[in-house]
């Protein structure tokens, strides 16, 4: 590479990427396939409209990859109709969002300190400034979604779209039970399945399509494991034509057809029957990880897990927040991020909790018996009362990263 300063970063992040545990849930490892299609010379053409019906010339190539890569994603959820333009998961939500609703229609969604995301009706989120957001979060005790009070709400503000799935939230979501409140208060509902993406299409979380939800949206990253960006799903024809016109031209301009062909890699890598392999060992993988820290006296937000993902209330089980706990896991090796957790008292920049995932980390190779050690390591690392004494697991951290422990 002629720009050596950019070339140097690069090193330096893959140096990063092999020498940190990385425990964040929405990231993961794609494959080389996957890289050298995101890097690939499609990079270079302008595609404006869709496969058949573009606005420029010479596009009888992206034509046919982006056939290829709706083709196999509308096979991996059995969705009837899908939108693999969106430049990320937000975006797609909120061309979604556009499609169905009007300026000033009432959405209902999970609040963000109960697991939800921030283009679910967070203020902070253009999808409060655009729409009128209400939300719902969990039972107290249980920290599970509570579906007679999501329904009361959803009686009382007459929203015309509900929005579920999580960013946040480690049990198993009945998209049913949503789809039959939308149904009763006359509402839309969407599913975003970012996080668990992965894990439906191997059979291990329900399809929310299969279901009766009306439109699908997620990340093509997380569990998916392909390259960054969205996508949108819907078994409906009419909403598959309004998804259409508000992507393009609605809320975004020509597609980004070498993440295109990134995602249609990974499609592909998430048909053949490795993946489920891999999908079943991520949940083996977090199950074991958030058993283990139990086992130890730690409290885990609901009690554990069904997915790829945990949260750990630090406040609660070592006496520190979220942020003190992020800063001494990168000290020592460990990539995991502060997360709020169901009625926080702490601000999303300190939070009172830690968000951990497992789906990177099963793509290198973990198994049970490393996410015990690691989760020791965890234990000890956040129990330590003194940070001058942290440096001492950064060894422990590399030797189990390069699978001498």
């Amino acid at each position: 590479m002629e720009d050596k300063k950019i070339e140097n970063l690069i090193r330096k992040e893959e140096k990063r990427q092999e020498e940190h545990v990385e425990l964040i849930a929405s990231e993961n490892f794609v494959s080389e396939g996957v890289l050298e299609a995101t890097g690939s010379i499609f990079t270079n053409k302008y595609a404006e409209g869709y496969p058949d019906n573009r606005y420029y010339g010479g596009c009888e190539n992206v034509n046919e990859l982006e056939k290829l890569a709706i083709n196999r994603v509308k096979k991996m959820f059995n969705a009837k109709f899908a939108n693999v333009q969106p430049h990320s998961g937000s975006q797609a939500n909120f061309a979604a969002y556009n499609a169905i609703l009007e300026s000033g229609d009432i959405i209902l969604g999970m609040a963000l300190q109960a697991g939800g995301h921030l283009t679910h009706g967070f203020k902070v989120s253009s999808t409060s400034k655009y729409f009128k957001a209400y939300s719902y979060g969990v039972n107290k005790e249980t920290n599970e979604l509570d579906f007679d009070e999501i329904r009361k709400i959803a009686l009382k503000v007459k929203p015309k779209l509900i929005i579920c799935g999580a960013s946040a939230y480690s049990r198993i979501i009945d998209w049913k039970k949503f789809k039959k409140i939308a149904d009763e208060v006359g509402a839309y509902v969407l599913a975003d399945v970012a996080h668990v993406a992965g894990l439906i299409v191997a059979g291990l979380h329900p399809n929310p399509l299969k279901d009766g939800i009306d439109i699908v949206t997620s990340t093509t990253h997380k569990t998916l494991r392909g390259a960054r960006g969205g996508i949108i799903l819907t078994n409906n024809k009419e909403i598959a034509a309004k998804i259409d016109k508000s992507v393009f031209p609605g809320t975004q301009g020509g597609p980004l057809m070498n993440v295109i062909a990134g995602k249609a890699v990974s499609f592909g890598e998430a048909l053949k029957p490795e993946f489920k392999k891999y999908q079943k060992q991520v949940i083996k993988n977090a199950q074991v990880f958030s058993n283990y820290l139990v086992n130890k006296g730690a409290t885990i937000v609901t009690g554990g897990t069904d997915n790829h993902l945990f949260l750990l209330d630090v406040k609660k089980s070592f006496g520190i927040t979220g942020k003190v706990a992020e800063d001494r896991l990168i000290k020592i090796g460990i990539v995991a991020n502060k997360n709020t957790i169901p009625f926080d008292d702490e601000s999303p920049m300190i939070t009172s909790g830690v968000r951990f995932g497992t789906p990177a980390m099963t793509t290198k190779g973990w198994k049970e018996k490393e996410f015990e050690s690691i989760a020791e390591i965890i234990w000890k690392v956040l129990s330590e009362k003194d940070d001058k004494n942290l440096s001492k697991f950064s060894n422990d951290t590399l030797k189990l990263v390069k699978g001498e422990q």
